[in-house]
């Protein structure tokens, strides 16, 4: 098989997948992207997390949030990656475990009505339960971006935004795709 095949292969199978995603869950996407809106025009602000390449597209999306993607006029919407302060991952990874480098986060900079975005492929990561379980305990939205059934934070997300696939390249780029329409969204919201 060329490499234009394997392309397009490729290209079907991510297609399939947003197809599907839009299909089912357009209505959870509308709903989280209400209630995001809503958070920020009462004063709140979005928290962003996850690992690896979920942390990369929290970051990208923070920035998206913070200085606009089609109006850059805008103000600027309240966003942090949790990702960014290396002294504060690597200070709670090293005195309080990996497991709690999102959540002490949360307990510090979240307040009741803001907004705790997770990003997990499995929707199994440590951290990110973690962070979600911290997020509802102090009465954030909760939104999560997984891959297909939510894995654990699927009890925890107000709104659950999974992809419904397994390949992580596929629930990566579906989740990309998802939070350039929800800047898109936000900038016409807030």
């Amino acid at each position: 098989m060329g490499m234009q095949e394997s392309y397009g292969s490729t290209v079907a199978d991510l297609n399939r997948v947003l197809n599907d995603f839009f299909r089912t869950r357009s209505g959870i996407l509308e709903a989280a992207a209400g209630a995001i809106a809503a958070s920020v025009r009462a004063g709140g602000k979005v928290l962003l997390f996850g690992n690896g390449g979920s942390a990369a597209e929290a970051q990208h999306f923070a920035a998206e949030l913070v200085n606009g993607m089609r109006h850059t006029g805008r103000p600027p919407i309240p966003a942090i990656a949790l990702t960014t302060d290396t002294s504060s991952l690597t200070a709670i990874g090293n005195d309080r475990g990996f497991a709690l480098i999102f959540s002490r986060q949360v307990e510090a900079l979240g307040r009741p009505g803001d907004v705790a975005v997770a990003l997990t492929t499995s929707g199994t990561s440590p951290n990110v339960v973690e962070a979600l379980k911290t997020a509802r305990a102090k009465g954030l939205v909760t939104v999560g971006l997984t891959g297909e059934g939510g894995g654990e934070v699927a009890p925890l997300a107000d709104h659950l935004l999974d992809v419904p696939s397994r390949s992580t390249p596929r629930i990566q780029e579906a989740h990309l795709f998802i939070l350039h329409l929800l800047a898109e969204e936000l900038e016409d919201r807030v």
